[in-house]
């Protein structure tokens, strides 16, 4: 038992990505291959203060459940404090964010029904350009064409003035694909 155990725990670290700015780990547990396009599940450490930006998605409903802390999600206007074995649903088009509001990391589960490969590969490209030291302070691609194409394949949708920079990016991401770009980040990061 202790060998299979073992197997199971090094498959789990294939899997897990590390953020170094924003100090977080991401694990797949399911992915939308896996479960047919059902559902993408993900567990998430979130350091102290740690947290994303207002966004809402087109496609997909993203679903939270705490393990372990204290996490605040933000739904449209109103924001909620979870503690460990409470829930919360994004719906698409629903303004969210989530953030960790104490000094205690917090543990939690994001799903996306459907699942969505394309979060999943910006997920995991956005991490490996961190961990390579090619990610600004706040923790976004610092190449212009590469944060397009993670805001494309993650299908994020941003809110005020920052949606007025949307079309920029759908034509960088544009020519980042002209360029192969696109392939470079998968061949690197999505192994």
């Amino acid at each position: 038992m202790d060998h299979l155990k073992e197997i199971r725990e090094r498959q789990q670290e294939k899997r897990r990505y590390y953020h170094p700015i924003q100090k977080d780990y991401a694990t797949f547990l399911e992915t939308s291959e896996e479960t047919g396009g059902e559902r993408t599940l993900i567990e998430v450490e979130l350091a102290p203060g740690g947290g994303n930006t207002p966004h809402y998605h087109l496609t997909y409903d993203e679903h939270f459940e705490v393990l372990d802390g204290t996490l605040e999600v933000q739904l449209g206007k109103a924001a909620r404090v979870l503690s460990p074995g409470e829930k919360a649903i994004a719906y698409k088009t629903v303004l969210h964010r989530f953030h960790n509001p104490t000094s205690e990391p917090a543990r939690f589960l994001v799903e996306l029904r459907p699942g969505h490969s394309g979060f999943e590969k910006a997920l995991k490209v956005a991490y490996g350009l961190a961990g390579d030291g090619r990610a600004a302070a706040n923790g976004a691609p610092r190449n212009p064409y590469h944060l397009a194409l993670v805001f494309e394949w993650g299908e994020g949708r941003l809110t005020g003035v920052f949606s007025l920079i949307e079309p920029l990016f759908r034509l960088l991401a544009k020519r980042a694909r002209r360029k192969g770009l696109d392939r470079e980040l998968e061949e690197r990061y999505c192994r």
